[in-house]
C-alpha cells in the first residue's frame, strides 16, 4: 500500500472517529494537513466507495462474513458430492441410451 492510501485510509478513520461526513473537501483537507502528496483522484474514489456506508460497522463486521462463507461452501460442497455424482451418471447412462435408439454408437 503507498504513502497516499495510506495517508487517505488514516483520514477515512480520522473522520469516522469524529463522526464526520467522509467526502472529498474532507479528505482532503487532512491529507494535506499532515503534508502527504496524494493525486486528487484518490479523494473521490475512497469518498464514493464509502459514501452511504457506517466504516465503524465494516470495521466490526471485517471477520464475520468471511468465516461464514467457507464453511456454507465446504458443507454445501461435502453434501452435494453424492448428488452430483448420481447426475452424472444419469446424464452418462441418458447420452448412452440416445446412441442405442439411433442404431449405431461412436466406437460400433
Amino acid at each position: 500500500m503507498s504513502l497516499a492510501e495510506r495517508a487517505i485510509v488514516y483520514a477515512t478513520l480520522i473522520l469516522t472517529d469524529a463522526e464526520v461526513d467522509i467526502t472529498v473537501d474532507n479528505l482532503a483537507s487532512l491529507v494535506k494537513a499532515a503534508g502527504v502528496p496524494v493525486e486528487p483522484i484518490y479523494y473521490s474514489i475512497f469518498a464514493k466507495a464509502l459514501e452511504g456506508k457506517n466504516v465503524g460497522d465494516l470495521l466490526m463486521n471485517v471477520g464475520a462474513a468471511g468465516a461464514a462463507a467457507p464453511a456454507a461452501g465446504g458443507a454445501a460442497a461435502a453434501g452435494g458430492d453424492a448428488g452430483a455424482a448420481a447426475a452424472e451418471e444419469k446424464e452418462e447412462e441418458a447420452a448412452e441410451e440416445s446412441d442405442d435408439d439411433m442404431g449405431f454408437g461412436l466406437f460400433d
